[in-house]
This record gives structure tokens, sequence and C-alpha cells, in this order.
């Protein structure tokens, strides 16, 4: 139903434009007269309006006046001026902006309805559009919190080298709070649990807990919340620490627990991570913040556990983590099992805390493996589910021990059947596959050739021999197709585009665009938008 104001001095005029059309029935609805132009302005102050009618001659302010001032402070309000026959030419001529139609007095009833008709039309149009660009501007923002969110989780838990690469990453995130080198954050874990209210109702609370996640982190600067599908019910947020870390009296804990007991009647348990400085940190603080979840008590009551009172020093060096993923591309299960023993075996003399860190941190490398071989079946997933149980029930040393090494097992199985393959089809799809994840990174074929441990030679050649194309063609068109679909969206700027496809200047992105598509990157998205 659009929303009239009738504007005029004269009070039978205003009676009469009333009887002059079936208002209600036409889909409008008069909601409010005024008898001069400043009324008019203090009405459209206090109700909501589409359109004015308005008489030009008016006592205080007249309809002139009006119409500039309305359309300086209400720009989507609609007018539509009414004149005598001496006014009318004059005042259709100076073509004031804001005003949609000029009709001369009296009016006809048609004319009337016509002009009605025809800003119901406009009004609707850019209703939608105002709605379509709302819900463009939600999907932007989506995106770019899902690649966040899929990237920090990358941080936290894949098998990554290359800290040069992941600051620019972050930067062309907008994760600029974590971009520094010797950033310190705060991991905390928040699981979802039923209360005596709402039994057997977590699947459909799933959804807005999240959203409540979300919101929480946004309220708070330098705190982002993400998900892993590994930890069903449970959503982590990575906060910056400047000064004070999290305890169990901060009041983002108070209130978030507040929060999903009030809107959602959710019981909720919280594991509060160690402070850890430095992006190659992250996994600990990570794994700490799992540790103190799974401290907590069964049941249903909200808990908070602090694991950052517990001031144990974890040990997982950078050394003993290549000797393991060795193990695992040259499909040496022998000595997987040998570093496995060294570093958990029953003479380490370990407490349980570091017992579990550590082989989180074994758990967190194989599954890494398995999502870059592309080989995390149900069967590999269920078995790291099965491992995750052991850890954190840890019933015996030795259970989490076998249940790790036939994980790693059956992961070196099928690698070894990948690298056997004999012309290198298995490999190169499983390259493949991971460039169509981390394409937005920077990816070298040296790197590359590290990560999947084969001579970077004889990478280049199978490569080409399978795809058709080198590996930095392959990777910059894979980039433009992106580029491509991301250009589609008009809500996105050029500089976010760029910054999704993993290039820093965007100056640099349109030139290799328009090198590889033949148009820049905004003659693309016009021709896009024509051809819609």
């Amino acid at each position: 139903m659009m929303r009239v104001l009738i504007a005029d001095d004269e009070i039978q005029i205003r009676k009469g434009l009333r009887m002059k059309v079936e208002w209600e029935e036409e889909g409008f609805r008069i909601v409010g007269e005024a008898s001069n132009g400043q009324e008019a302005l203090e009405k459209l102050e206090e109700m909501e309006v589409d359109i004015v009618l308005t008489d030009v001659r008016m006592p205080i302010m007249d309809g002139i006046e009006f119409v500039k001032r309305c359309h300086l402070e209400h720009p989507h309000v609609k007018v539509i001026v009414l004149s005598g026959y001496s006014d009318f030419e004059y005042v259709r001529t100076s073509m004031i902006e804001g005003v949609k139609d000029y009709l001369l007095k009296p009016v006809a009833p048609d004319e009337l309805m016509d002009a009605l008709q025809r800003i119901r039309i406009e009004i609707e149009g850019e209703k939608k559009k105002e709605v379509e660009s709302e819900r463009m501007l939600r999907l932007v923002h989506n995106q770019f919190e899902e690649m966040r969110e899929q990237y920090l989780l990358y941080l936290v838990k894949e098998e990554w080298s290359e800290l040069n690469v992941a600051l620019e990453r972050l930067r062309q995130l907008q994760l600029d709070e974590f971009a520094n080198e010797n950033v310190s954050v705060q991991i905390i874990t928040v699981e979802m649990r039923e209360s005596a209210t709402t039994p057997n109702n977590l699947k459909e609370l799933w959804l807005p807990f999240r959203m409540i996640c979300k919101e929480i982190a946004e309220e708070n600067k330098g705190t982002y919340s993400f998900y892993d599908a590994s930890y069903a019910n449970m959503i982590h947020f990575i906060r910056r620490v400047d000064i004070n870390q999290l305890t169990h009296k901060s009041s983002f804990i108070i209130k978030l627990q507040k929060m999903m007991k009030s809107f959602l009647q959710l019981e909720t348990v919280v594991g509060i991570g160690k402070v850890v400085t430095g992006q190659a940190e992250f996994k600990t603080g990570y794994i700490s913040a799992l540790l103190s979840w799974s401290q907590s008590q069964l049941g249903t009551h909200s808990q908070v556990i602090d694991g950052a009172v517990n001031h144990e020093m974890f040990e997982f060096s950078t050394e003993f983590e290549k000797r393991l993923i060795n193990a695992i591309e040259n499909v040496n299960h022998d000595a997987f099992v040998h570093n496995m023993k060294e570093i958990l075996g029953e003479s380490t003399n370990q407490s349980v805390m570091t017992f579990s860190f550590i082989a989180n941190r074994v758990l967190f490398l194989l599954g890494s493996h398995a999502r870059k071989y592309d080989i995390d079946s149900n069967e590999i997933n269920n078995m790291i589910w099965n491992c995750q149980q052991s850890i954190w029930e840890l019933n015996s040393q030795s259970r989490v021990i076998e249940s790790l090494v036939r994980l790693a097992y059956s992961i070196i199985q099928k690698v070894q059947v990948i690298r056997s393959s004999s012309n290198g089809t298995v490999i190169v799809e499983k390259v493949r596959h991971y460039l169509e994840q981390h394409y937005a990174s920077e990816i070298s074929l040296s790197s590359l050739s590290e990560q999947f441990h084969i001579n970077s030679a004889y990478l280049s050649e199978i490569f080409k021999a399978h795809v058709g194309q080198n590996f930095s063609d392959y990777l910059i068109n894979l980039r433009m197709e992106n580029a491509k679909r991301f250009l589609e969206n008009p809500q996105l700027k050029i500089i976010d585009v760029s910054n999704l496809v993993g290039f820093s200047n965007s100056g640099y992105f349109s030139t290799v665009f328009k090198r590889h598509v033949g148009q820049t990157p905004v003659e693309y998205r016009k021709a896009f938008k024509l051809n819609a």
C-alpha cells in the first residue's frame, strides 16, 4: 500500500482530492494532511510517506520551497505538484528536482490516477532494486566472511610453511589484526549443549547459535569466529590479545553465555586456550582451547574451563613435524611408528595434558595430509573421529598411539598408490584439486613440489603432459575464471575481486586480466551487465 500525504492550504481542496479517487481500492492510503510546506516537512519526520501531493501557493512555506527541502531531506519521497492555470507553465518549465509530475487544478481523476500509478511503478522498481542490492551486499559480506573463516581454520589446523605468504593472504582478506608476525592471540572454543528446556533440539538451533557467535565476534574488535566440521556443535573464536587475556571472569565470556541462555535456552561449555605469539603457534593455541574444553564435565550445565591457568609448556618441534611428514610422503610406515613412539611412548614421562596436546598435533598433521591428497573418504574421516575420541577419553596411552598409527598406515597406503601411478595422472589430479582450493594463495612450482614432496622438474613435466598447460598458465587461468565469477557480482569492488583471487595490487590484476580475457575488469563487468 502506497502512503500519500496531501499538502494544500485550502481544506476544501484537500477534501476534494480525497473524493476524486478510490484510494484504498487502487492500492493507496492517505496517511496525513498539511496546510503548508513547513507542516508537511514536520509530517514527513513523524510518519512513513511515499508520495506527496502539494499545491504551489501556500503560506509560511510554499510548494516550491517545500519541494527543494523535501528533495534534500527525504530524497526517497516522490512529489506531484498541483498548480492553478496562471502558475502551471512556469512551474512545469522550472523542472524542480524531485518533482515527478505536474497537474493542473482542478485535477481530473483519471490524470491523478495515471500519475499515481506511474509513480507506484517507479517506487516498486526502486524497492526491488534496493532489496536486490541489500541481498547482494549480504552475499558479498558472507563471501568474505566464509573465505576468512576458511583461511583462519587453515592457519590453525593445516600444514603450511611460508610465513610471508600467510601474512600477505591475511592482509588480502582484511584480517590485518593477525598480519603481524609477532601478533599474540587467544582461541576460545564454545560448544552448545541441550538444556532441560531444549532436549534433542541442537540441530534446529545450530544456525542461530552460529549467527549469534558471529554477531558477538563483530562487536569485539580483533575477534573472529570460525567453524571446524571435525567438531560438531562447536564454534571457535580467535581473538587478538593486546594486554589482557581472556579468563572465565571476562565480560566476553559472561555475555556469550548469557545470550545463548537468554535467546536460545542453550547451555554452553567454553574452553579457553593459552595466549600464543606468532602465526606458527596458532595450532598450539587452537589445540590448547580444545584441551580446555575436553576437561569439561558431561551433562546439561554451562561451564568455563580456563586452560590458561595451567602454565605447562608444550613442545612439538618443527624438526619432529618434518620427520613425521617425510615418513608419510616417503611411504615409510616404520619410520612413522618409530617417531611416534619416540615422542609419545611411555618412556617420555609426560603429563596427560602434554600427551594430549602432542597427540592432537599428530592428528592435525594426518588430517591435513588426507585433505591435501583428497583421500578424506568416509573411512578415513571415521578413523580421524575415532582417534579424536580416544584422545579426549584418554583411557589408555597405548590405545591413542595405536589409533594414530592405524590412521597413518591407511593414509600412507593411499599416498603410496598415488605416487606409484605409472604415468603421474593421480598425483596431477591431487595437485589440481589443491590449486582449486588454494588458488588465491601465493603458490610457486617450487613450493608446490615441496608440498607434495616431488621433484619440481618432474612435476612440471607431468603437469603439462596431463593438463596441456604449464603450471603457471593453469594457475593464472584458474584465478581469471574465478575473477570473472566475482566480477559478475556488481557489489564487489575491483580491489575486492583482486584480493579474493590473490592479487595485492589491483592495477597489476587489471593488467593480467586484460591480457588473458581481452577486456579490463570494468569492461568485462559492463559487458556482462548488458548481456544479463
